[in-house]
């Protein structure tokens, strides 16, 4: 009895086995041998919590912080490292908020507490990086070299780009994955804006989507980062009742006339102009009018936010920091980290017609319900650490969340690799069908 059934179990349990391994789901080696298995690989850069490897060209200073020369920040053409690498100037206006490009680029050459907290660390071997960072300043380049189109020096800015992409075409790490796996920041809307094409297939850091073609930028490939806010942060705002400390219901202060969708901004002035607690003030951004408008929002339950020349503006993050309700009215705006960050709770969205019906916006933030504004309120002091840039870098402020945010999108620079390589026709997943 009992040797019937040893061999009818063992008919089964053989039966299961050539069963399991005809369709590929047994691994044998771990149903009997677990020991031997080998230990499984990460397949996805995401899975894992070490930081992401990067590695940095080693451009001239003329790429980068040589453009800072004219605010007193020059070490001549010796290589930059942590311990010359100059300080954010503090009388640089409003080109703070196009200086993304600097703060990646200081993240990397820090080198100090190690890798806790890091999202991302340089290295010295390229052969071990799994992106590439170009630290090209095109931001301010732009400011730097003829902001104005017809100005001469605007040469400057262009050679610039010229040679940047004769060192890329020439590197066998560009030529390896088609620049995909190379990371180069272009906040400003006119940065790289000679040559900016060539560099469509590489992972941009952009502010939006504004000046971009949909076939070189796109939401898919491209992080969205932060404009570097102007004002000061608010970092004692501790009134035992914000909500009636901020006696202004509605504050914009700013540059009324812009191209696109900022037209908005002079038909708002209209609607919003005489109303008692609504601030509506056309400006410009001088040092003394950064310090009012950081009063401003400081004194203000909602900060205004419209489409400028592009769907974003420095002013949604300068509202952040001063712990201001963004109410943001702008249809084509995206927004940094939303994968990790739910803007809903601490902003209020009105899409542009919604805005220009007369009393609208105004009469909805009225009714707005003092508790609910409590909870955004309190909201935006805790999600404001990660707009802020510094160095050295903190964890989880803003440039390790854009280095987060670049290990998000490896995973499908994979993928396009993978697929370039092994593709003998042209991409039939692009063609029309």
């Amino acid at each position: 009895m009992y040797g019937k059934a040893a061999i009818c179990l063992s008919f089964v349990i053989l039966f299961l086995i050539s069963c399991s391994i005809y369709v590929g789901t047994v691994d044998f080696r771990s149903y009997f041998f677990p020991l031997l298995q080998s230990p499984s690989v990460p397949r996805s850069f995401c899975a894992t919590h070490r930081p992401l490897r990067v590695y940095m060209y080693d451009l001239p200073r003329r790429f980068h912080v040589g453009m800072m020369a004219r605010w007193g920040s020059s070490e001549g053409e010796a290589p930059v490292t942590a311990e010359n690498f100059p300080p954010w100037p503090s009388n640089s206006g409003i080109k703070r908020q196009h200086s993304v490009e600097y703060w990646l680029m200081a993240s990397l050459l820090y080198g100090g507490d190690g890798e806790e907290g890091r999202e991302a660390i340089r290295v010295s071997d390229p052969e071990t990086a799994e992106a590439f960072f170009v630290p090209f300043f095109s931001s301010l380049s732009f400011n730097t070299h003829g902001h104005n189109m017809t100005d001469p020096e605007t040469e400057v800015d262009r050679r610039l780009q010229v040679e940047l992409l004769e060192f890329l075409h020439n590197s066998k790490y560009y030529q390896r994955s088609g620049g995909r796996d190379h990371v180069i920041p272009m906040t400003h809307p006119n940065a790289f804006r000679f040559l900016r094409q060539e560099l469509n297939a590489s992972l941009l850091i952009v502010v939006d989507f504004g000046r971009y073609p949909r076939n070189m930028s796109s939401l898919s490939k491209d992080v969205v980062a932060p404009y570097v806010h102007v004002v000061d942060s608010f970092t004692d705002d501790d009134s035992l009742d914000p909500y009636e400390y901020r006696n202004t219901l509605l504050f914009f202060r700013g540059n009324t006339v812009r191209k696109d969708q900022g037209k908005i901004r002079v038909k708002l002035a209209k609607i919003l102009s005489g109303i008692d607690d609504v601030h509506y003030e056309k400006s410009v951004a001088t040092p003394q009018n950064i310090i009012m408008s950081k009063e401003g929002m400081r004194s203000s339950k909602f900060c205004l936010h419209p489409a400028g020349d592009t769907p974003s503006s420095c002013r949604l993050f300068d509202a952040i920091v001063s712990h201001c309700v963004p109410v943001i009215v702008s249809d084509n705006i995206e927004l940094p980290y939303e994968d990790e960050i739910d803007y809903t709770e601490f902003s209020i969205f009105f899409s542009m017609k919604e805005a220009l019906e007369p009393g609208y916006l105004v009469n909805r933030l009225r009714q707005f319900p003092k508790d609910r504004w409590l909870e955004m309120w309190k909201r935006l002091k805790s999600v404001s650490r990660h707009f802020e840039f510094q160095y050295p870098p903190k964890k989880e402020d803003a440039v390790n969340m854009l280095w987060r945010q670049v290990k998000h999108k490896l995973p499908g620079v994979q993928l396009a690799v993978h697929r370039s390589r092994r593709l003998k026709v042209p991409d039939w997943w692009q063609q029309k069908r």
